[in-house]
């Protein structure tokens, strides 16, 4: 029979016992485990006369404690059975009391356990992204790691359910090579790095079912209502450094593949401006009208308790039914706004509602912006680790700025935008400060730059850092540092970030102004016409920087 302290001990006793899958901990920031409280969030987007329907079918592509599909259960059958659990109280209650259960009672619990039968078996579906986690998926669902076992909740003739878990192998690509000639191999499928992935088959491959097949409706043969998930984020690639390919939104192409009538899915928020292989991507998701509802969290601890992750993370409901604008929320801290947007307004996401105005006057008045000035990354051909030699002569006259200070090479060495050399350059870092600023206390304001630098005529910079402009004039070079300290410039920077690093496409906002003139916060926001709200909007969110000459080089 069933155990009905599955689906209403946890809520009857919720002020003493805390849930399990609030409390666990999470693998990494590449595998979050979703909170209870967060995926009924997602649930209450979906119309919830879906989990009356006893011929609504969900699934979980990417499941890892089955939070998703146990918080469906419970709303299924609560819908399917109202005033299961106060009746189920009462039987429990009986035999406590050793009071005899009359043919009511037993026949309630022959209907409950019938409809528990059905909602488990016909209704939803999940496939694990590990074997572990297939396992944790099925003991928080079914009760039981075994759903053919005597502990099970539900019966089913094997060990699964219909919680699966395939171990599916990368797919390796042709042979590449790096600039220093090593060889490497990804994965067809999910880009995942040979060298890290191609693994023995007692450690988890990590090649992701749902994603490493050409027609995923292959997998169940069956066609899905809801597809709902918190999917991996990313995986190595085996590119310099901590190199990493997202994963994230091939779940969301996969899933769309399957022509459901919903899908809602909770991301990074990196897509919105940035991140490696999201171009596509992000031009799908901000030209598809279907996407009805998106809730951004723009530091990603107010939605993952403990977890940071550079350019927050949102959930959104697709709908395969509306055509038209999105209603986005835009959560700060305690702070939400909520507007009706068109996505595809720029060919970013801009996730603030209330700077949409502010940069729709900075564009119909600005002629030109930063972005048309500023370089492309790695600037003038200097790796991060060039160190150039430590004194100058006059075979090595370019001074060369790095992380732990500067040495000199030669005019010859400078292989990028050497018509450069001979004017005033300013720098800032490439990553946004403090790891992205993700622990940053809105009310407290962003810096949203590290601190510009000046570089006189005949100094460089490795791949540390950018490059802004350059200018003829040490004069013009003073008025645009000072443009870039003030708060109007960083907040149109800021409105760009979906990650911690930057790149030119972050000023596309920034007005390149007249820099023979020194400019203030007040006179920017008289020139582009800002009202008393959106002053106070930019100032409240940008904090002051005061400049520190001692950078400049």
């Amino acid at each position: 029979m069933a155990d009905q302290s599955f689906f209403d001990k946890v809520s009857s006793h919720a002020a003493h016992v805390p849930d399990v899958l609030s409390c666990i901990a999470n693998l990494s920031n590449d595998e979050v485990f979703t909170p209870p409280e967060v995926v009924n969030k997602m649930l209450d987007l979906l119309p919830q006369e879906l989990f009356a329907n006893p011929d609504t079918t969900f699934l979980d592509p990417a499941t890892k404690t089955g939070v998703f599909l146990r918080e469906i259960a419970k709303r299924c059958l609560a819908a399917q059975l109202p005033g299961y659990a106060e009746r189920s109280a009462e039987i429990t209650e009986k035999k406590a009391l050793g009071i005899p259960l009359d043919e009511y009672d037993i026949a309630f619990q022959k209907q409950l356990q019938d409809k528990i039968d059905h909602i488990f078996h016909k209704q939803l579906f999940g496939i694990g992204i590990t074997e572990l986690t297939s396992l944790l998926a099925r003991r928080s669902v079914y009760c039981s790691k075994y759903p053919n076992g005597p502990y099970s909740i539900t019966h089913f003739d094997d060990a699964e359910g219909n919680i699966r878990f395939r171990r599916t192998e990368h797919t390796w690509g042709k042979i590449t090579y790096d600039a220093n000639r090593k060889p490497h191999q990804n994965c067809i499928w999910c880009g995942a790095s040979k060298d890290q992935y191609d693994r023995d088959k007692e450690l988890e491959s990590h090649a992701y079912e749902f994603i490493h097949v050409k027609n995923p409706e292959d997998i169940f043969k069956m066609k899905f209502d809801v597809i709902i998930s918190n999917p991996p984020y990313q995986l190595s690639d085996g590119g310099s450094g901590p190199s990493a390919s997202p994963l994230y939104h091939k779940f969301v192409s996969a899933a769309k593949q399957l022509s459901p009538r919903y899908i809602t899915m909770i991301i990074p928020s990196r897509w919105f401006a940035g991140g490696k292989g999201l171009d596509e991507f992000r031009a799908d998701m901000l030209n598809d009208d279907r996407i009805s509802t998106m809730v951004d969290y723009v530091n990603s601890a107010d939605c993952f308790t403990g977890v940071d992750i550079a350019g927050g993370v949102n959930y959104f409901l697709w709908d395969s039914n509306h055509h038209g604008s999105c209603r986005v929320t835009t959560v700060r801290g305690q702070k939400q706004i909520t507007a009706d947007r068109v996505l595809n307004e720029f060919d970013i996401f801009v996730r603030s509602n209330e700077s949409l105005s502010i940069i729709d006057k900075v564009k119909s008045k600005a002629q030109h912006t930063l972005e048309e000035y500023a370089f492309s990354r790695n600037p003038f051909g200097f790796e991060s680790k060039a160190r150039g030699i430590s004194q100058k002569d006059g075979a090595h006259p370019v001074k060369l700025v790095h992380s732990q200070g500067c040495g000199y090479v030669k005019e010859s060495d400078v292989k990028k935008n050497a018509d450069h050399l001979d004017r005033w350059k300013i720098s800032i870092g490439k990553l946004v400060p403090s790891n992205g600023e993700v622990g940053v206390d809105p009310s407290k304001g962003y810096n949203a730059m590290t601190q510009p630098r000046i570089l006189s005529p005949y100094t460089v910079i490795t791949d540390s850092y950018l490059v802004l402009a350059t200018f003829k004039t040490e004069n013009e070079t003073n008025n645009f540092v000072s443009f870039m300290t003030l708060k109007f410039p960083r907040f149109l920077m800021h409105e760009t970030y979906s990650s911690m690093n930057i790149s030119k496409s972050n000023f596309r906002f920034v007005p390149f102004m007249d820099f023979t003139r020194a400019w203030t916060d007040a006179e920017l926001y008289d020139y582009f016409d800002l009202t008393e709200d959106e002053i106070a909007f930019v100032e409240g969110m940008i904090r002051p920087m005061e400049l520190d000459p001692s950078l400049n080089a």
